[in-house]
């Protein structure tokens, strides 16, 4: 759903390419190459984030620094298709430098048969819905990387199809997507942030600072915690965000990225953008959000530690369900 609204004026004004000769890369139209230039940087900010954290999530997972596409999400996917290279619809969109799918031999623009045991002709596409496909595949590669720590995908070569076996390495629980808007949020299992996101092109540890506070949200769980207490109100809104605001800099740390980059993302986000009379009501101000971030960075000093899961003092919530992690 998100590539199909993203792309759609992208061929509609005449843009394409030939394919790529043999060895080279695709000579990409200009807004289909800023989104994959936005998907790897995105794939390897989460990276970072979930696997520089994992010892210290509870559920963690495996994960293979991997991002594949489906063409059948792209206005003129067939167009798309012969730029690529591709022999199907499903290919290697973004890949980890030096992760464990590049480790494995997985390429850019490689054609996907299969995952694991289940040919990818076999993934339902329904009418109308063209993502159900795709997420029905990124399914399938996170259930056998928890399961199995390990994930074998089949992919087309000049020779005809190989199996490449991808050990995947710890990570706490959050996929790392561009949407199609201008907002950055997480669902409880997803961090997806806009490809028309303010901060999108901000320097990557800013950006990072971004995808940390929305990670906190699913590490905190705060999608089923709304869920069990009623929904989003706005005194509960304004706490979980204050929550995934002081979790971040932890997160940050752990990463290898400097604490004080959330900070620093709202010292220049939010004299622009942030509003002064005019601030949202389910936040808290910038630069109170500064202070709050700050006092974290204080405290895990203080501590020596950077490890949240025994030291982050979280908000007290006015629900009255209690919700598994919080």
């Amino acid at each position: 759903m998100i590539r199909w609204i993203a792309l759609a004026i992208f061929f509609a004004i005449g843009v394409a390419s030939a394919p790529a000769a043999a060895g080279q890369a695709p000579q990409l139209p200009s807004a289909v190459a800023e989104l994959r230039t936005q998907d790897a940087r995105v794939l390897t900010l989460g990276y970072r984030l979930k696997t520089g954290n994992a010892r210290y999530c509870q559920d963690a997972t495996s994960t293979a620094g991997l991002l594949l596409h489906d063409m059948a999400l792209y206005k003129d996917g067939e167009t798309l298709r012969r730029i690529l290279g591709l022999g199907s619809d499903v290919g290697v969109q973004a890949l980890v430098s030096g992760g464990p799918a590049e480790r494995a031999g997985v390429r850019i623009d490689d054609t996907v048969i299969a995952i694991g045991t289940s040919d990818v002709a076999d993934f339902a596409l329904e009418d109308g819905k063209p993502w159900t496909r795709i997420e029905a595949i990124r399914a399938e590669t996170e259930r056998l990387l928890d399961e199995t720590g390990s994930l074998s995908i089949t992919v087309l070569r000049g020779t005809g199809p190989i199996v490449l076996d991808i050990e995947g390495v710890p990570a706490c629980r959050s996929r790392f997507e561009i949407g199609d808007d201008s907002r950055a949020v997480a669902d409880g299992h997803r961090v997806v942030i806009g490809s028309r996101f303010v901060g999108i092109d901000y320097p990557d540890p800013l950006l990072a600072a971004v995808l940390a506070h929305e990670m906190s949200h699913n590490l905190l769980r705060h999608r089923a915690w709304f869920d069990a207490n009623g929904g989003r109100k706005q005194k509960a809104v304004r706490l979980t965000e204050r929550e995934a605001d002081r979790l971040s800099p932890w997160l940050l740390a752990n990463a290898g990225f400097d604490p004080r980059a959330g900070a620093e993302f709202f010292s220049k986000w939010g004299p622009v953008h942030g509003g002064w009379i005019f601030r949202a009501r389910s936040h808290d101000g910038w630069d109170e959000r500064v202070e709050f971030i700050e006092a974290e960075i204080a405290e895990m000093e203080t501590l020596g530690s950077t490890d949240w899961s025994q030291h982050f003092v979280k908000e007290k919530l006015p629900g009255k369900v209690r919700v598994a992690g919080r």
